[in-house]
């Protein structure tokens, strides 16, 4: 019988958070693989988990999911937790998830703290639709790429930053995205825990002053969708009424089915486009 992954998800401050299932889990399995083990180990300690530990990090991911694996196929029952939150979120546990399916080992997660969710919840933004983006890419061209797409996102968007590229990072999204509401969540769950509801202007003035100190999740307004609809319209109008029945009937769009598409795009009715169209025949 093969042995089973058990995703377990540890606090992300503060150690009351911890479930009891996540400490039976770690008392229970043969094998802990943690992010940081010398972090991983005053966790431990203060729980009174004896059982042992083997590093799995960024660094080691591919071969160690091998080796991880070859274990749960002998039998053992690994446990997997990352320095602070739910594995597999913005750290390397997706790898050995993934690769534990394609091997045929048993994967189960043990719910527990998220910053994403638990900044996401404390931000007074909508929770319905959000886009994570964990920490935005350090090559320049794929950071870029990623804020273009995020200038028209129209879900909250939930971003990860260290204290040091704050400033930086916030100077970015303005040039990008615009000035938008935001809240900036820090230390989440720790003592000096602080959600600061703010704007993104507001918050790159206050940060030319104070210093940012801990680790921040920002979570961001999406765009309106009434400020979408008026740009594709904007767009559309730069186009006479004649080259947007053309753009649409050249994909094999029906003369009729053109007209009320146009129409709609332009926010008006279709007699308006066909009395356009029969004026300039």
């Amino acid at each position: 019988m093969s042995g089973k992954l058990y995703l377990c998800a540890t606090p992300i401050g503060n150690l009351e958070d911890i479930t009891l299932r996540v400490l039976r889990t770690l008392k229970e399995v043969d094998l802990i693989a943690a992010e940081d083990t010398r972090n991983s180990i005053k966790l431990l300690n203060h729980f009174e988990i004896k059982t042992p530990m083997t590093s799995y990090h960024e660094y080691n991911k591919i071969d160690k999911a091998y080796t991880l694996i070859e274990k749960m196929q002998a039998g053992m029952n690994v446990a997997l937790i990352t320095d602070a939150g739910t594995p597999g979120i913005s750290d390397p546990g997706e790898v050995l998830t993934a690769m534990c399916y394609d091997a045929g080992i048993e994967v189960t997660s043990l719910p527990g703290p998220a910053a994403c969710i638990t900044a996401l919840t404390l931000s007074g933004l909508p929770t319905r639709r959000f886009a994570f983006e964990a920490f935005l890419p350090s090559d320049k061209k794929e950071r870029r790429a990623i804020l273009e797409e995020l200038k028209d996102e129209t879900r909250t968007i939930i971003i990860y930053e260290a204290p040091h590229h704050l400033v930086g990072t916030l100077q970015e999204l303005r040039e990008t995205i615009g000035n938008r509401r935001m809240t900036l969540c820090r230390e989440l769950t720790k003592k000096h825990e602080t959600a600061f509801r703010t704007t993104i202007d507001d918050l790159i003035d206050y940060y030319q002053k104070d210093k940012p100190l801990g680790e921040c999740v920002l979570v961001i307004e999406g765009k309106s969708r009434q400020a979408v609809k008026e740009e594709e319209q904007a767009s559309w109008e730069e186009l006479s009424i004649q080259e947007h029945m053309e753009f649409y009937e050249k994909q094999g769009i029906s003369h009729k089915d053109a007209m009320k598409m146009a129409a709609k795009d332009r926010g008006i009715t279709k007699r308006e486009i066909y009395q356009y169209l029969l004026e300039h025949k």
